[in-house]
């Protein structure tokens, strides 16, 4: 069922403009245009929170963060081989799935660990991605409170999803 629900949105769209008569062709590529317009304005605030990721992690400050968090996550029953992922997933998705996938290997895709993460990955979003995508495209430019109650979200996300965990 689900491989027929593009193909029927795409005729129900074309279908709808037709009864309304708009010119479905002219409105795609206005609508084309003006994406372009917002990838070609975001691209530097994307590609600069890439390199910093990148940053991060090869510098080895993200296995520092993560010896230094381990204690911490530990008493609140969080495993700590999830530490590393807990740090990257704020910044990098890409990064946090192949941590995920090296869970996976490393421990089996049916245990504690493995099932903490993919809850962990599958619940949470790349905070400093979204905030840079949405705060570029906006009028705003004082973040305030943003990154940080984001930030606080997920690790209450994290922590919850490890007590979940346990029960399945």
């Amino acid at each position: 069922m689900t491989k027929y629900i593009l193909p029927i949105f795409i005729i129900a769209v074309l279908i709808l403009g037709f009864v309304k008569k708009v010119q479905i062709y002219d409105s795609f590529t206005v609508g084309a245009k003006e994406s372009l317009k917002l990838v070609f304005s975001i691209f530097p605030f994307i590609c600069a929170i890439l390199i910093l990721v990148e940053l991060f992690r090869v510098s080895g400050l993200a296995d520092a963060t993560a010896r230094l968090m381990s204690p911490v996550l530990t008493f609140l029953g969080i495993p700590p081989e999830l530490t590393e992922l807990i740090v990257i997933r704020p910044l990098s998705g890409n990064g946090s799935i192949a941590i995920l996938e090296r869970l996976y290997a490393e421990y089996g895709p049916d245990s504690y660990v493995s099932r903490c993460a993919s809850i962990i990955v599958g619940a949470s979003e790349t905070v400093f991605y979204i905030a840079v995508v949405y705060f570029s495209t906006t009028k705003v430019k004082k973040l305030r409170y943003a990154i940080p109650v984001s930030l606080f979200a997920t690790f209450i996300g994290v922590v919850f999803s490890c007590f979940l965990a346990r029960f399945m």
